[in-house]
């Protein structure tokens, strides 16, 4: 076995490794070797050389290692990766018990895998990789999937543009078994079956996160006129339509996802006449209601990440109260907006001032009497924060 390189880390930079938070900036680092592989192991000290963690190296990303063994005696090699696979999918079986066939098997940082997403979609398997050391591991991770899961086909997903960080190419397709359908059902709560595109859709081909949110926008809607923005393959339109919905508009800029909605709803045999189906822009469609003095008894806000980065933080705080503002505008009295953010840098106090901000905006006076957040499935790290992304508002105006 090759001898470990060692990473040397500034003085005081070594805090959050003690809180065994995974995460090594360039700027951190004080001394590593030219010579270090992209995604090969190394041990992580302090200026005093004592030991501090096992990582992986990732030469050209911000994130310039990613620690996943805090134990001297823990190497991180094909073992772990395939321990840490298996325990991951162990953590999931209350989410299959519950009737769901879409499940997320693993959740990166939130699995000690950083870097590394699987989905289970009835008999296919998605992985997406994102870092350099969870490449380097590739093989391992899929032969392990296959152990554990040896009927099921595996497609690779990792065309993410935080590969491009890593100095990774990507990379899409077939890796084992059968090419995928283009439009595949996934039963959910085992009541309604959601449309998932593996080959071409969004992350992994569906949002597995906003489970939980679903079936809540399904409690509210009976009898309700709805709203469903960034409506993606309409799987809050369908819980919506299951839950009574009298009325909805799905909006959303992607024909194609607009189409999957509607077979959605065919295939869940919903009554179709109750849906409309716009192909428009969100902000633009929502300041076109308000203009009209249009309401409706539950707006469903789900937008795309609007902070990428620290650097654009700001922007996004303005882009998330504005699309608040207009929303709040939109519910009648007693009716309710449920309102999300998926930017991790966008933690819930922040979100909730946002949201507040904008009732004053609005002039709406709401309350809110409901939180939600990720699935259990996607796993939130007691050390990395970050990991606990998704929140959501369910506010009632008065």
């Amino acid at each position: 076995m090759d001898k470990i390189k060692t990473v040397i880390l500034n003085e005081g930079r070594d805090k959050s490794l003690h809180r065994q938070h995974p995460w090594v900036f360039s700027k951190a680092i004080k001394e590593a070797s030219d010579d270090i592989k992209m995604g090969e192991s190394v041990k992580l000290v302090d200026v005093n050389n004592n030991f501090l963690a096992y990582g992986l190296y990732s030469p050209k990303s911000q994130i310039r290692v990613r620690a996943l063994s805090f134990d001297e005696n823990v190497l991180v090699d094909e073992n772990l990766i395939a321990s840490r696979v298996k325990d991951a999918i162990s953590l999931r079986q209350r989410v299959f018990e519950r009737g769901n066939d879409g499940v997320r098997l693993i959740s990166s940082e939130g699995d000690l895998l950083p870097g590394l997403i699987v989905d289970k979609y009835n008999e296919y398997l998605v992985i997406s990789i994102s870092s350099c050391g969870m490449e380097r591991f590739k093989d391992t991770i899929v032969n392990t999937l296959h152990e554990v899961y040896p009927d099921c086909s595996i497609y690779e997903r990792s065309d993410t543009k935080s590969r491009l960080k890593e100095g990774l190419k990507e990379r899409k397709g077939v890796v084992l078994g059968k090419e995928p359908e283009d439009t595949l059902y996934v039963k959910e709560e085992g009541q309604v079956f959601v449309p998932v595109d593996i080959k071409n859709g969004h992350k992994t081909g569906a949002y597995l996160d906003q489970r939980l949110s679903r079936i809540k926008a399904g409690s509210l809607a009976k009898g309700a006129s709805v709203l469903n923005c960034f409506s993606y393959t309409g799987g809050f339109g369908l819980w919506a339509l299951k839950g009574g919905a009298k009325s909805i508009e799905n909006v959303d800029v992607s024909e194609h996802a607009l189409q999957a909605a509607k077979t959605g709803v065919a295939f869940n045999h919903l009554d179709p006449g109750r849906c409309k189906f716009l192909k428009k822009d969100v902000f633009a469609y929502l300041r076109e209601q308000v203009e009209k003095g249009v309401k409706y008894d539950l707006v469903i806000l789900d937008p795309p990440k609007f902070a990428e980065s620290a650097a654009n933080l700001k922007k996004a705080c303005r882009g998330y109260q504005d699309i608040n503002r207009l929303g709040l505008m939109l519910v009648k009295k007693g009716g309710h907006l449920l309102t999300f953010s998926c930017s991790g840098l966008v933690d819930p106090a922040l979100f909730q001032k946002i949201v507040a901000d904008a009732a004053l905006d609005a002039k709406v006076s709401g309350r809110v009497v409901g939180t939600l957040r990720q699935d259990e499935d996607h796993i939130v790290s007691l050390p990395c924060p970050e990991t606990f992304y998704l929140k959501g508002l369910d506010i009632i105006v008065m």
